[in-house]
């Protein structure tokens, strides 16, 4: 049997790569849980293969947990599509979109076709290569903590006078706002009438 070694790369992360070795008949369901076997992000998310020429322009789609729209034009499910289906070419690409809700865009090219060896088991990563980022699933974007990241370069800058990101004029008028403000409830009272009282 043949063995397929997919090279398997981040779009965004070119140097984030996993080779993996594949059984000619392995389905691309098998394929797409080798890849988050060795990434550790969860499997069972929508994601969709597409096949690819060299300019990695997107084709024929093979999808897992496909929307209802999907389902109905009949696009084809990882778990019924062999790998050898669409290998027509030595250096067969794929693009590859990992959970819809926050994606990530992978690059799958198969770079060699070898011999199955005697005593292996199959799926088998060939090469790690780099740390995948933080789980897409999990937040492929985190929260606005309102820093602005240029300051971390600004390292010549005591932190405790730049801290959370504020200027000290930025600090000096928000408390300057505040003072203002109270000064406004105070001449608010002033004027209501009390102080004439006393």
């Amino acid at each position: 049997m043949a063995i397929y070694r997919f090279r398997v790369t981040f779009e965004d992360y070119e140097d984030i790569y996993r080779e993996i070795d594949m059984p000619s008949k392995a389905t691309f369901l098998q394929l797409h849980e080798a890849i988050h076997h060795s990434t550790g992000y969860k499997s069972d998310v929508s994601s969709s293969f597409y096949v690819s020429n060299d300019q990695w322009k997107k084709g024929t789609e093979i999808a897992l947990l496909p929307t209802d729209r999907k389902v109905a034009a009949a696009v084809l499910i990882m778990e019924d599509i062999r790998l050898s289906k669409f290998i027509d070419d030595p250096h067969q690409k794929f693009y590859y979109v990992y959970n819809f809700d926050r994606p990530y865009d992978f690059h799958v090219e198969l770079v060699k076709i070898l011999k199955e060896e005697d005593g292996k088991d199959y799926p088998a990563i060939f090469k790690s290569v780099g740390d995948p980022p933080k789980n897409a699933s999990a937040s492929a974007f985190p929260l606005s903590t309102g820093i602005d990241d240029d300051d971390d370069d600004e390292e010549e800058v005591p932190t405790d006078e730049t801290e959370y990101g504020v200027d000290d004029e930025e600090e000096f008028d928000m408390f300057d706002d505040e003072e203002s403000e109270g000064e406004g409830e105070e001449s608010e009272q002033k004027s209501s009438g009390y102080e004439d009282e006393f």
